[in-house]
This record gives structure tokens, C-alpha cells and sequence, in this order.
């Protein structure tokens, strides 16, 4: 009996209208928990930054602010600045950290309403990556198996988290999927989707430098697209091999130089001129690392960005993880983020996954250009300083969710006919640890590590506390403790006083003076030591918000 039959007469008869159905429900669910959780939450740290270069690049300022990052994330968050126009005051002066205050704090705009119109171009990227997500697994394994994805890919915490953000961690991750998959359709029509996926990898690189690292690997699957194209390209069925080898060059050299027009292309929309970094705030980079960036074909902006995050992977970052602290990086520290931050189903779905993709040998091509991809960008990324959130490695959770659907195609004698009944329920796991988790996605924990309560527990920085969750303390405040006397030590971006939090940093007097209550982020509270730990340590715990801040009474 075919699977066709086996399937129940009302599937068949309304399949043209439940699958895509299904599609929407993912997506419309995954918008949902997307801009409420953007309408919730404070800036994160780096917000403001991105969203004071976005509003400079609308005024015709030019690239010397954020330069160690692209400008096309910001143009992007830029696009939502539009509906509003923010004013910057002529006379302002400042770092980018004093611009992002001032734009959102300090200039009269609003900042609630700015935020979320910043934040909304990045949701829509988002839920787009997440039709490639679904396309991609569609083209791989069928229609089953792109559902599974897709839902992998909806109801994953941290995509949800960071993707609600505008920053530029889910954006670099889905222009790289989507640069992979379009090589990968590239081998039945190379010469619709070579460019295509030329201008992807460009947008990659044009939105952050860590990017840099999937170069050499889409270059070579371009290539291999190519080389083993069906029907041959170009199409002379008598080509001599040698020609075919050097045909899949030029294909990827024409890739590279499309992706590198990108970036120039990028910078020159922002600034024609290209004015680069004062020369005294970019780092001398010697060695062998000085001298690739010095030789890369990249605007002179984008090389001096270079220079500055090898100026930062020099410093000597602290670090935490499982209760302890440490100064400098591990390098399991990424891995053991995952484990802890990614739903248990998830997990499941993307070991067995991953495994029939190695081992059905039609799917075997495609682990080229999913698995090894993410290993590597993977691998480099647990060579990094910054021990600071799983939002680096944030492409594994993205490229994984496509390999996921490969559970559909398994064959094993002992699993074959349970495969997709074992994924349904999965997915329905994963379903139920995200909706636990709402709204609060930035610090989320799977069971296995006590839920989003105990993340940081193990974990810190963006992993559960990266200045979220002020607009909810401050109203926490009003409704529970009016007239208490605050006292706040608070790690992030945000304005205390903007939201009507009138406190004093404990941290300025001495210890005998702080009585009240005392109002602590978590990545303090697992980390910090000297009179702050004496004061946490000797006073009692009586709330939480948002998983990410502690209110204790001395």
C-alpha cells in the first residue's frame, strides 16, 4: 500500500488548504510571541548603539559610528526609523554608547515607540528566514519534513528571543541559510541561482564580520553546485573535465565578487565618500591577522572594523558557566550554552536529523551544505574571547532546524515506521517548552536545567540578563512596592528614571545605609563579588522579573 493511501480520506481531500494552513499558524504564532515580547522589553545592550547609527545614517551621517560592525543591519533597522524621523540635536557629541542614550533617552523621541519600530524590520527578516527554512527542508525532504522544520524553527526560544531584537545576530544566520540554500538549488539551475546566492552571502558579510568565517565553505559548495550540476553546466554533454573543473571556479569566483559588491555597495549607500575611522580609536593589528586584513579587497571601513574586533578577541573577557566564574574563554563554553538553551525535543530532533542525513544515501549531499556550514561557523566561533551568549553561535539552531526534517526520510528497519509519529510528538514538546517560557524567551532554560527561573544558575550576560526587562520592573515596582525606598544595581542600557524607577546604586554608599529594597540583575547576582555579594548575600529574596532581575528586602 502506497503512503499516499495510507493517509486519512480528509487529509487528501483538503490537503490544498491545511498544509498551507499549518505554514500560517507557525509563522502567525511565532510573529505573535515575536512583537509581544518586542513590545515588552527595554533595550538589550547593544540596541542602542545600532539604533543611534541608524538614525545618524537617516540624517546622512556617515560610518565613523558602530564601526566595528556593518551598516547594512542598521540600514535595516534604519528602514523602521523612517515612520518616525528621530531627532538627533545638532550640538550632540559622544561615543556611540552616548548617541544610543541620547537618540532614545535624551532627544525627546519616544523611546518605547522608536524601539519597536527598530525592531520590527528584524521580526520580519526573521519570519522570512523562516519560509527558507521551510523551502529549503521542503526541497531536501518533502512536504512532511518541511513542516517539522519549520516548527523546529518557529517555536526555538532564542530565535524568538533574539530574532524580536534589533540586532544583527538572527539576520547574519538567515542570510547565510539562505546563501547555502540557493546553492543548493543552483545545481538544477545554476544560472538563475549563482547570483542569488552571491548577494545573500554579500548581505551576510554586509551585516556582521562573523560572516567572514563561511566564506572559503559557500565558495567551495558553489563550485560543487556546479561541478555536479543535472543537467550539466554549461551544457556540452562532450566538455572535457578540465573544463567542467575550471567552469565551477569562475562559478565561484563570480559568487565571491558578487558578495563582495555587497559589501561595497553597503558602505557606499551610508557614506560615498567612504570616510573612515579616526585613525587613534582603531587598533594596530600586527602578524599574519594584520596582514590578511590589510590585503582584503574590502572598503578601508570595513577592514578597520576588522581591526577593531581582533582588537576586542585581545582583551581578556570574563566569563560563566555551571555556578562558576572565570576570566578569559573555554572553549566548550558554546556547546555547553546550547545544551542548556535549546528545548529537549529540539535536541532530539536535530541529533536524529543530522544522523539521517549521514547515513540515507540521498540525503547524504545535503549534509555538505547544512552540517558542515554550521560545524564550521560553529568551530571558529568556540575560538572567540567572548564567553558572553549563545547569540554567537545562533547559526547552529537556524541551519539545525533544516536538518531536522531529515527524521522524516529515516529508513532504519528498527524506526522507520515510528519516525514521524516520534517527530510529531517532539514537535509538540518543544511546542509546550516554548509556551512555558513566554514572554520571557532572552532567558530561557530547557527542563533538563530547571526552566528560564534557573538559567542564571549556569549561565549569564545575554543568555538571561541583558538589560530586558526594565519596563517590567518598573512596573513590578508600582503595582507591588509603591513608596519603598529602591535600591538598584542594574546591568544594561536602559534609563531608570524613563520609566519612573527612582533608585540609588547601593554600590555608592556605604553597606549599613542600604535598607529597602534592593533590586539586583541576575548576571550580579550569579556573578559579582566585594560589598554587592555581601549585601545579596545578606538579604532575602522575595520576587523575581522577567527571570533576569532579583527584588530582595534588607
Amino acid at each position: 500500500m502506497t503512503e499516499k493511501s495510507d493517509r486519512p480520506g480528509w487529509l487528501r481531500r483538503h490537503r490544498r488548504w491545511w498544509y498551507p494552513l499549518v505554514v500560517a499558524l507557525l509563522l502567525g504564532q511565532m510573529a505573535f510571541a515575536m512583537v509581544t515580547t518586542a513590545v515588552a522589553q527595554a533595550p538589550t545592550i547593544d540596541e542602542p548603539v545600532y539604533v543611534g547609527a541608524a538614525a545618524l545614517y537617516l540624517q546622512g551621517g556617515g560610518l565613523q559610528v558602530n564601526p566595528e560592525h556593518p551598516p547594512l543591519g542598521k540600514l535595516i533597522i534604519g528602514a523602521g526609523l523612517l515612520f518616525v524621523d528621530p531627532y538627533i540635536e545638532p550640538s550632540f557629541q559622544g561615543n556611540q554608547t552616548d548617541l544610543g542614550r541620547h537618540v532614545l533617552y535624551e532627544a525627546g523621541n519616544d523611546a518605547d515607540r522608536l524601539l519597536l519600530l527598530a525592531r520590527l524590520p528584524m521580526i520580519g527578516l526573521t519570519l522570512a528566514f523562516g519560509l527558507v527554512v521551510f523551502a529549503f527542508a521542503r526541497d531536501i525532504t518533502g512536504r512532511a519534513g518541511a513542516l517539522i522544520a519549520l516548527a523546529v524553527y518557529a517555536f526555538t526560544p532564542d530565535v524568538i528571543a533574539h530574532g524580536s531584537l534589533a540586532t544583527l545576530d538572527v539576520p547574519t544566520a538567515g542570510f547565510l541559510l539562505t546563501s547555502v540554500w540557493l546553492l543548493w538549488r543552483a545545481r538544477r539551475r545554476p544560472w538563475l541561482y549563482l547570483p542569488l546566492a552571491g548577494l545573500a552571502l554579500g548581505a551576510a558579510l554586509a551585516t556582521k564580520m562573523s560572516a567572514l568565517a563561511a566564506v572559503p565553505v559557500l565558495l567551495a559548495l558553489a563550485a560543487w553546485s556546479v561541478r555536479h550540476a543535472r543537467p550539466a553546466w554549461p551544457p556540452r554533454p562532450s566538455s572535457p573535465r578540465a573544463r567542467r573543473y575550471v567552469v565551477a571556479g569562475a562559478a565561484a569566483t563570480a559568487i565571491g565578487l558578487l558578495a563582495l559588491l555587497t559589501v561595497w555597495v553597503s558602505y557606499l549607500v551610508v557614506d560615498p565618500r567612504l570616510q573612515t575611522v579616526p585613525s587613534g580609536s582603531v587598533p594596530a593589528i600586527g602578524g599574519l591577522r594584520g596582514t590578511v586584513v590589510d590585503w582584503l579587497p574590502f572598503p578601508e571601513s570595513f577592514r578597520d572594523g576588522m581591526r577593531i574586533q581582533f582588537g576586542f578577541e585581545d582583551w581578556k573577557w570574563g566569563g560563566y558557566l555551571f555556578g562558576e566564574t572565570y576570566s578569559g574563554h573555554r572553549w566548550y563554553y558554546l556547546p555547553a550554552a546550547l545544551l542548556v538553551k535549546t528545548p529537549l525535543g529540539a535536541l532530539a530532533l536535530w541529533l536524529v536529523g543530522a544522523a539521517a542525513m549521514l547515513s540515507v544515501p540521498r540525503l547524504r549531499p545535503a549534509a555538505g551544505y547544512l552540517l558542515v556550514p554550521a560545524g564550521v561557523l560553529l568551530a571558529v566561533a568556540m575560538t572567540g574571547s567572548r564567553d558572553l551568549g549563545v547569540r554567537y553561535a545562533i547559526v547552529v539552531p537556524v541551519f539545525l532546524a533544516v536538518a531536522a526534517a531529515a527524521v522524516t526520510a529515516v529508513r532504519w528497519p528498527a524506526a522507520a515506521r515510528y519516525a514521524r509519529p516520534a517527530a510529531a510528538v517532539l514537535v509538540v514538546l518543544i511546542a509546550a517548552s516554548s509556551a512555558r517560557a513566554f514572554p520571557f524567551y532572552l532567558p530561557y532554560a530547557n527542563e533538563a536545567f530547571g526552566g528560564p527561573a534557573r538559567t542564571y544558575h549556569h549561565l549569564h550576560d545575554s543568555n538571561v540578563d541583558w538589560g530586558q526587562d526594565l519596563s517590567r520592573l518598573a512596573d513590578r515596582l508600582r503595582q507591588r512596592y509603591p513608596d519603598e525606598r529602591v535600591w538598584l544595581a542594574y546591568k544594561g542600557a536602559g534609563v531608570p528614571e524613563y520609566y519612573g524607577i527612582s533608585a540609588t546604586d547601593p554600590r555608592e554608599v556605604p553597606p549599613e545605609e542600604v535598607r529597602g529594597l534592593l533590586v539586583v540583575s541576575n548576571t550580579w547576582v550569579a556573578t559579582t563579588g566585594g560589598e554587592l555579594r555581601e549585601l545579596i548575600d545578606s538579604s532575602e529574596p522575595i520576587d523575581q522579573v522577567g527571570h533576569s532581575i532579583t527584588i530582595f528586602r534588607r
